[in-house]
């Protein structure tokens, strides 16, 4: 392949994306009893990054839960932040779209079209692409492909719990909650084993802000690494057409709404399903061990009773909220509430805020085990878009658990975790801990 033929991405490496202005412009902002109601923003990075994005979506959701905010380089945009708002927007794609993309994007521009567009995932896209796209894939959640994962994903829980130190700080994240999504992320793929830790870089990038000291420099390293993701990938999608492969390369590589697009194009299907696999559940993972730490009467009640696992797995996806939120763009005006929508918003369904909604959930911001309407929770969506690996990361959920409780007298983290600089992906990126063995 000549450097002509390569893929390559066609965008500005010098352009500022609205999380680089929030990470430029938001440090330090203050607590939200102190702004005005018009100067909250809850798109600013920092705010989770420090873990202090409650207050600022509470006081949302009581005094402005249909919010406007407008930022030099996306223009106007909403917070939806109310659960049965939020639900609203997401099942309603017709007034609703996913097709200018699912992160709050630059201001928009009929003079200057999405640079972006050429890796379009099935989740940015509306009906039929996204039903014909979504369609090639979602076998790899039905529930004959569960019950054959489920072995494999129990013995390499077992191996990687049983490696563990004793009596020894160890970071949860990086030893735990990576190691056991990208295995399984590596086996979805067919992907080689030796080479798993790029589906964790990859993931690590896609919603990385560019910054000095951060997971990536400069938007020019981003995109020279999204590239070599495309060229690696290149290589298996080459090997797999025309096979009878069963993984999610061979999937795409050989379906019929997917097979004839070129592999540029396939980029945005193949980060999907990386960040969808391997981001989200870790980052519940880690959040598991870290929500009970910080209500340890629940901790207690699940060690005295494991059968408890069937309600803290939706209950712990309900309070981690791995993605916080989705974007829609209106594809007419129309009416939230009392706030005049006008064509071309941007619309963003805070899920992070829906389910804190004390209207919906008691005592929202607590775990609580017995909750009983746990699985209304709102992190996988709502409607066509509804999250299709829902059911395998509430498979490893509840396996890690389940071999958890059988080993440990105790996880205890040693210091607060260091978290995601992201508005996007609500997750953490280290977590020391003990454990305790039985």
């Amino acid at each position: 392949m000549t450097d002509d033929t390569k893929p390559r991405i066609d965008f500005d490496p010098s352009i500022r994306t609205p999380e680089m202005e929030m990470a430029e412009v938001g440090a330090g902002v203050p607590d939200a009893a102190d702004l005005k109601l018009t100067d909250i923003n809850p798109a600013n990075p920092h705010l989770f990054k420090e873990d202090r994005w409650h207050d600022h979506f509470a006081r949302l959701r009581a005094e402005d839960p249909v919010h406007l905010n407008e930022i030099e380089t996306a223009g106007r945009y909403w917070s939806i932040t109310k659960y049965d708002d939020v639900r609203a927007v997401d099942g309603d794609w017709q007034t609703f779209s996913s097709a200018q993309g699912m992160t709050l994007g630059l201001r928009p521009d009929p003079d200057r079209p999405n640079p972006l567009v050429q890796i379009t995932p099935f989740i940015a896209m509306d009906p039929p692409e996204h039903t014909a796209q979504r369609k090639t894939v979602r076998s790899v959640s039905a529930p004959s492909n569960l019950r054959n994962l489920e072995p494999l994903i129990r013995e390499r829980t077992v191996a990687v719990l049983d490696s563990l130190p004793e009596g020894e700080t160890f970071d949860w994240v990086d030893t735990v909650s990576i190691e056991l999504t990208t295995l399984l992320l590596a086996t979805l793929f067919d992907f080689p084993l030796e080479d798993r830790r790029k589906l964790t870089r990859w993931s690590d990038i896609v919603f990385a802000v560019p910054g000095s000291g951060g997971v990536v420099e400069t938007q020019q390293q981003k995109i020279e690494e999204l590239m070599e993701c495309v060229t690696y990938f290149e290589g298996l999608w080459e090997e797999r057409r025309g096979g009878d492969g069963t993984d999610l390369v061979s999937m795409l590589a050989n379906g019929e709404a997917t097979k004839d697009m070129p592999t540029i194009s396939h980029l945005g299907n193949l980060l999907l399903l990386i960040v969808g696999g391997n981001d989200t559940t870790r980052n519940t993972m880690t959040g598991s061990v870290y929500g009970l730490n910080k209500y340890p009467d629940q901790y207690d009640k699940l060690t005295a009773d494991p059968g408890l696992i069937s309600t803290f797995v939706p209950e712990i996806i309900r309070w981690q909220t791995p993605l916080s939120y989705m974007r829609r763009t209106a594809t007419k005006d129309c009416t939230i509430r009392d706030k005049q929508i006008l064509e071309g918003d941007q619309v963003l369904m805070w899920y992070i805020s829906a389910n804190r909604d004390e209207d919906v959930f008691v005592d929202a911001e607590r775990i609580d085990l017995d909750r009983s309407n746990a699985d209304r929770q709102l992190a996988f969506g709502y409607g066509i878009h509804f999250c299709m690996g829902s059911r395998l990361a509430e498979l490893q959920l509840r396996i890690l658990w389940e071999e958890v409780l059988a080993r440990f007298e105790r996880i205890e983290i040693q210091a607060e975790p260091e978290r995601t600089l992201s508005s996007f992906v609500h997750g953490y990126t280290k977590l020391p801990v003990t454990v305790t063995r039985r």
